[in-house]
Formats: C-alpha cells, sequence, structure tokens
C-alpha cells in the first residue's frame, strides 16, 4: 500500500505507520534470516534534520556493568519510568513480505514483541516494536526519542521475573545511511540486549511517510520480582 490513501474502514493512521517504518522493519526481518542486504548503505547515522535528532552516548555517563542473561521467558509488559509508558505486549511474527507485523492501530497503546526471535533477558537481541502516533492521538512510543543513556526499561515476563536494562545507546536512522546489522545486531556478544523501534525523522503530509526511525538500544543489567 502506498500511504497516499486510507481504504474505507482501515483504522486512522495504518497507512500513516506502514509507509513511514515498514522499510525498516522489512530489514529487521531480512536480518533475522540472515539474508544479504544489498540496497542499504553501511553506517548508523549522523543526526537527522527535522523533529528528531540522534542522541548516542553523551560524555560523563556512567553506565552499570552487563548483568548475566537469564534463562528464556516471554514478556508481557514494557515499562519505561522515565517516558511514563507502561505497556502490554503483543507477540508479533513476520508478514508475507518479511517485515516484522506490527500492532494494529486499534492497540496503538501496547508494543509489539517479536516472537521469532530472543526472549528479553536471554542472551541476543529482542526486539519490540510501537506505534509513534495515530493521525488522531499520540501511541504507545510517542515520546521515544526522548530517552537517554542511563535511563530504565523494565520488561515483565512470564516466570514471574522482571527483566531490567539499561539504554546505552538512542538513534535516529535515515533511510540513506541505514545498516540493518548494526542497528539490530548486539553491541556487545553474549550480552542480552533489546532494541525500542518507532518512527522519527520528518513526517512528509503529502506522501504520509516518515524520514527515519528511532531506535533505542538497551542491555540488561538487572533482575527483580
Amino acid at each position: 500500500m502506498s500511504g497516499h490513501e486510507k481504504p474505507a474502514g482501515q483504522p486512522a493512521g495504518h497507512g500513516r505507520f506502514l509507509t513511514g517504518v515498514a522499510w525498516a522493519l522489512l530489514l529487521v526481518g531480512l536480518w533475522l534470516w540472515g539474508s544479504e542486504i544489498t540496497d542499504v548503505r553501511g553506517g548508523v547515522s549522523e543526526p537527522t534534520t527535522g523533529d528528531v535528532a540522534a542522541v548516542g552516548r553523551p560524555f560523563g555517563v556512567e553506565l552499570p556493568d552487563a548483568h548475566k542473561p537469564l534463562g528464556a521467558a516471554k514478556p508481557q509488559r514494557v515499562d519505561v519510568p522515565s517516558l511514563k509508558v507502561r505497556a502490554p505486549v503483543v507477540v508479533r511474527g513476520l508478514d508475507q513480505d518479511g517485515a516484522i507485523d506490527p500492532p494494529p492501530f486499534e492497540e496503538a497503546g501496547s508494543v509489539g514483541w517479536y516472537g521469532g526471535g530472543t526472549r528479553p533477558g536471554a542472551a541476543g537481541t529482542s526486539l519490540f516494536v510501537g506505534h509513534v502516533d495515530t493521525e488522531t492521538r499520540p501511541a504507545v512510543f510517542y515520546d521515544l526519542s526522548a530517552m537517554r543513556p542511563g535511563e530504565k526499561v523494565r520488561v515483565a515476563r512470564d516466570d514471574g521475573s522482571v527483566a531490567e536494562f539499561t539504554v546505552d545507546d538512542v538513534q535516529v536512522l535515515s533511510r540513506d545511511r541505514f545498516d540493518a546489522k548494526k542497528a539490530y545486531g548486539p553491541h556487545e556478544e553474549g550480552r542480552a540486549e533489546l532494541r525500542l523501534i518507532t518512527c522519527g525523522g520528518t513526517f512528509d503530509r503529502a506522501s504520509k511517510t516518515y524520514s527515519a526511525n528511532v531506535v533505542v538500544s538497551a542491555y540488561l543489567t538487572g533482575v527483580g520480582r
């Protein structure tokens, strides 16, 4: 779908999200499959122009040591205290094009977890996606670009544990400087990591597309109940 017009009966904002983020989610799917990505230039983006800029890791932020990976357990809820986000998790798969299927717009307050990948807290990279907005209101990851290194992401798991992650990087990745492996691959082998992903950059009202994606990277630093 081009995103230029919304089919009858489709939830508001449907095209706005898919045309703005599907290209990046497709790259996630290709990376997960181990496919070679030939149409994307290497490198994580420099700051983009527009409504969001890359943050990266500021000087002077002391980050804790990584906690050893946990046993596998499914996520039930994602809490981001600094953003006042407390969201249920919806398990998602890949669509027919190989992209992660985001939550439906009627569940714009939910976070989608790619269930075919790493479970949060286990070694590897666990992937979470969420809407930034709809055509009528902010969505679950509306303020995601405001996160900073050192802030926490907590994931309640179905074994009763809460995996606590510390943010170590925040990037806005534009289409022309996108590298799926660098964006979604582990920053350090053997760690338990996660990514929170949503739309970013500038919004083109004519085409109803976003120019980039916000990718927040975090790693496991604690566990609670």
